[in-house]
């Protein structure tokens, strides 16, 4: 019998109280594959440091541009957490590594996880194209991201 495959998962969809705000996300369809497939949950901004609950994030340009130097994470209160977002993203792609998984199904719209829509760093809820800093690097290094609203 094959193996199934382990697919990393953003903790908060699985109702792991890990957000900003101190509170889970759970979402029905993520709850409904742990009961099939082996969800490995991960939350990058608490991998790179940061505590629960804390000020919300945002970064300035998209993950690939945080990762690049070009952009920066910054809370509402106005400090820098960059090195954190990018910490944290390079503990979750170690944890990719170490078990084999190929894929990631991440938080849409987070400073993080969010893949193909975040929000554009000015905390008035605009959402923009692009990835999280997560969800960069992991596409970057041949994991495929997909959203929780894509399943």
């Amino acid at each position: 019998m094959a193996e199934k495959a382990k697919i990393l998962c953003s903790a908060c969809l699985l109702g792991v109280k890990c957000r900003y705000d101190g509170q889970g996300k759970p979402n029905e369809k993520v709850l409904g594959l742990a009961k099939k497939e082996i969800l490995i949950p991960v939350c990058p901004e608490q991998l790179g440091g940061l505590p629960i609950p804390r000020v919300p994030s945002e970064a300035t340009g998209s993950g690939q541009a945080v990762l690049e130097g070009k952009a920066k994470v910054i809370t509402k209160q106005g400090s820098d957490v960059t090195d954190s977002f990018i910490r944290g993203a390079e503990e979750v792609l170690k944890l990719a590594r170490l078990l084999g998984a190929k894929k990631a199904i991440l938080k849409q719209r987070s400073p993080s996880c969010g893949s193909g829509q975040i929000y554009d760093g000015t905390f008035s809820k605009t959402v923009t194209k692009g990835d999280g800093v997560t969800a960069a690097l992991l596409k970057q290094n041949g994991i495929e991201v997909v959203s929780e609203e894509e399943l």
